[in-house]
């Protein structure tokens, strides 16, 4: 959905998690959030009595929802549903964006529990049931293309921690290979766990 499509409540929690996946939470104030929504100052009051830190958790609750449901969206891509493929389709999403736009970039939920996990219990929670509302959706898909259920929910764990690492490191070498190199050795152990063998892509 473009950002003109949503209504003000909506654009500033969407700007907000564009504004903390590049520049952190410290980084972002509540004027640039107005600014990039199109929105009147004002009106962060009305939406976000809670102020900056009702606005960042929203934030973050936004960002694992919209991770969470792309996984449909990734298996759809795939001819065959594998879960090393899934894989690459999540890591395709980053090696695309840096591709096209640079790696200035990151993910919301990351950015705001380095920023936040110490010292603000609300949003160290609202990261973490980001996070889970991201894991869930991998370990159905998991579940549902051959895995074992007691296995489920540990690999979807490893899959996204491992995303997130090699998000980190490819902002920091200004380079796609961590992303590349994940996608290229963890889709086998993937597809083990299903009892599939693939030949990986690069």
């Amino acid at each position: 959905m473009a950002v003109s499509e949503r209504g003000p409540r909506e654009r500033m929690v969407f700007s907000a998690a564009q504004l903390i996946r590049r520049d952190g939470v410290a980084s972002t104030g509540m004027r640039e959030v107005a600014v990039h929504a199109g929105a009147p100052r004002g009106s962060l009051q009305h939406y976000f009595p809670g102020g900056k830190e009702q606005l960042v958790n929203e934030a973050v609750g936004w960002a694992g929802r919209y991770a969470g449901n792309r996984v449909d969206r990734f298996l759809a891509a795939l001819p065959e549903p594998t879960p090393g493929g899934l894989f690459a389709e999540m890591v395709r999403q980053w090696t695309d964006e840096y591709a096209a736009d640079g790696f200035a970039g990151g993910c919301p939920v990351a950015a705001a529990t380095v920023d936040c996990a110490k010292s603000t219990d609300s949003t160290r929670e609202a990261a973490a049931a980001a996070f889970a509302t991201w894991t869930g959706p991998v370990a159905r898909a998991l579940t549902d293309m051959g895995v074992p259920h007691e296995r489920s929910a540990p690999l979807a764990t490893l899959m996204i921690s491992t995303l997130e690492g090699a998000i980190l490191m490819a902002r920091a070498e200004r380079d796609v290979r961590p992303l590349t190199t994940v996608a290229r050795e963890l889709g086998p152990l993937l597809d083990a766990a299903a009892g599939r063998e693939r030949t990986r892509r690069t």
